[in-house]
C-alpha cells in the first residue's frame, strides 16, 4: 500500500558558541539524533528570525546568554532511517554569560565545553555535514 503523506522539510537552527577556544555541545536524549553531540538549536518558530531563535534555544537549553549573533552558512540535512529532513540555518553567537547546565532533561543530557580537536562522537548529522564543510550556503 503506497502512502500519500507528503513529507516536507523543516527548518532548524544550529549555534554554535565559542569560549577560550572551545565550542559549547549538549548530547541529544529522547529526540531524534539522541545519543548525539550536537551544538544547542532547535525549532525556527513562525514569525521568528534565525537570530531570535538561536537566542532563545541557547537560553532555554543551556541557560546561556548570547549576542552578535550572525549567520555561518545553511546545511542541508536528511535522516534516512529516520524519514526526516531538515534545512539547518547556522548562526554564531558570542559568549555573554552564564555557566551552561541542562535546562531541558527531556531533550539533553549532557553540556560542556570541548576543544575542536577533540570533539566527543559521535556528532549529529547536521553538525557533522557542517564540519566536513557540506554547506549549501556561507557568508
Amino acid at each position: 500500500m503506497q502512502s500519500n503523506t507528503v513529507k516536507t522539510p523543516r527548518v532548524g537552527v544550529g549555534v554554535i558558541i565559542e569560549r577560550n577556544g572551545q565550542v559549547l555541545l549538549i548530547k541529544r536524549t529522547n529526540v531524534h539524533g539522541a545519543g548525539t553531540w550536537s551544538t544547542p538549536g532547535g525549532h525556527l518558530e513562525y514569525g521568528e528570525s534565525p537570530e531570535e531563535c538561536a537566542i532563545r534555544e541557547v537560553n532555554e537549553e543551556t541557560g546561556l546568554n548570547i549576542g552578535d549573533v550572525r549567520f555561518k552558512g545553511i546545511t542541508n540535512d536528511l535522516f534516512e532511517v529516520s524519514e526526516k529532513h531538515y534545512i539547518t540555518i547556522w548562526m554564531e553567537g558570542r559568549y555573554l554569560a552564564g555557566e551552561p547546565i541542562v535546562s531541558v532533561s527531556r531533550e539533553a543530557s549532557d553540556v560542556g565545553w570541548f576543544s575542536w580537536d577533540t570533539l566527543p562522537k559521535p556528532l549529529f548529522l547536521p553538525l557533522q555535514n557542517f564540519m566536513e564543510g557540506r554547506l549549501c550556503a556561507k557568508p
